[in-house]
């Protein structure tokens, strides 16, 4: 359990708590609106600790953000506690790597059933859907920044984002329930392991929609995503990274503040 009317106010959401399909696509937009995705506790060497009081002081009471196991779990305790029927799944991150290549069970995202079928919810991928999805295969579903299909195969579903050249998949995942001790492994890969992306340098992302912009700070690059445009900037030092963050993120640290991969 978490408070409610203290994470409300965290997302500015005014709204009304009832288990409806309106309620979630107000939620998951106030959510991706106001809570910035972001590996930077990874990179100055503090564990990502998955327990509710965690995530909440985290997020909620210190304003930071978080990636897909700190946000979906937060997510999945509001709904909870509204009285929707949500369900955890695992899925395994494509967007980016090669055909051949495998890759572990290691994003969170949420099954929510609601009585006219079920949807995706996911607040805590980088390029993440600003609003519930239809489980339904072929749909294009057109969201505030992006356009998204699901794809099926015998068990197995495939989030395809469009991007310039088409379609390309995002992640797969089937919808077998996972434990929060699934989890807890995966967690400590993606914050540890040497050849995990998120502990070799800031991956944080921001998402505008009512301007129809994405910032996104990887490694020594900010940029500011447009759709199709693109407009990319170096940071120059661990102190440009900190004006970078405050002023486009939301998120403050204090000065003197460096992070691995920018020292």
């Amino acid at each position: 359990m978490i408070d409610l009317d203290a994470y409300c106010r965290r997302v500015g959401w005014t709204g009304p708590r009832a288990p409806t399909l309106d309620v979630l696509c107000g939620l998951c937009l106030a959510h991706t609106s106001s809570i910035s995705f972001e590996n930077l506790d990874i990179l100055l060497g503090q564990p990502i600790q998955l327990d509710l009081p965690s995530i909440a002081d985290k997020i909620v009471n210190r304003h930071r953000g978080g990636y897909c196991f700190e946000q979906n779990t937060l997510l999945q305790s509001v709904l909870s506690q509204m009285g929707f029927r949500v369900i955890p799944l695992g899925a395994r991150v494509r967007l980016g790597v090669a055909p051949d290549v495998q890759t572990p069970r290691t994003h969170m995202l949420l099954r929510v059933d609601l009585d006219d079928g079920s949807h995706i919810a996911d607040v805590g991928f980088g390029f993440t859907p600003t609003g519930p999805l239809r489980l339904e295969p072929g749909l294009e579903q057109a969201l505030h920044l992006d356009t998204y299909r699901l794809a099926r195969q015998g068990s197995q579903w495939t989030l395809e984002i469009l991007q310039p050249g088409g379609f390309a998949p995002a992640y797969v995942f089937t919808e077998e329930p996972c434990l929060p001790v699934d989890y807890e492994v995966a967690n400590h890969f993606t914050s540890t392991h040497p050849r995990s992306f998120f502990t070799l340098g800031p991956l944080v992302m921001r998402h505008d929609p009512g301007s129809g912009v994405r910032h996104v700070l990887r490694g020594r690059e900010w940029s500011i995503r447009r759709g199709a445009d693109v407009e990319t900037h170096a940071v120059t030092s661990p102190e440009h990274a900190l004006h970078i963050l405050a002023e486009h993120f939301k998120l403050a640290f204090p000065a003197g503040t460096v992070f691995r991969g920018l020292d």
